[in-house]
């Protein structure tokens, strides 16, 4: 049987909080740009993390990637490094990044993507809020 092509997801959920900031500009940029998220005291988010992964189905297992596999690389990739944690005081990722939904993205792909096969096509999705969402990449 020739190979398909098949796109798995795994949906996860963390807890962190942040504030958005750039150091390089005052306070009333930062808060005409950033508005509540530059709150000095921070603000949560409840993330929800949806990790695509395609590729062809292995003849032998019938997977794409387990996603017990799968399950686990994002609880020590991701959640045990971000969920709840201030991301601009608590992680290394976010010290000199502002940690944008779309920072978040980047550097949860980063971390998945060195650890996942290099055949394997990966793809993040990243709920700040029910109506706020970033994919990496597009």
């Amino acid at each position: 049987m020739e190979n398909k092509k098949v796109t798995v997801f795994r949906k996860e959920h963390f807890n962190a909080a942040h504030r958005l900031h750039n150091p390089a500009w005052t306070s009333e940029r930062n808060k005409a740009v950033f508005g509540l998220c530059n709150n000095e005291n921070f603000h949560g988010h409840n993330y929800e993390l949806v990790v695509q992964v395609t590729g062809e189905i292995d003849p032998e297992t019938g997977y794409v990637i387990d996603l017990k596999i799968l399950s686990d690389l994002i609880k020590e990739q991701v959640l045990d490094r971000f969920d709840h944690k201030n991301l601009n005081l608590d992680t290394v990722e976010f010290k000199q990044l502002n940690p944008t939904a779309e920072n978040i993205a980047v550097v949860i792909y980063d971390l998945l993507r060195a650890k996942l096969d290099a055949h394997l096509v990966l793809k993040i999705r990243l709920y700040e809020t029910e109506r706020n969402f970033v994919e990496y990449p597009c």
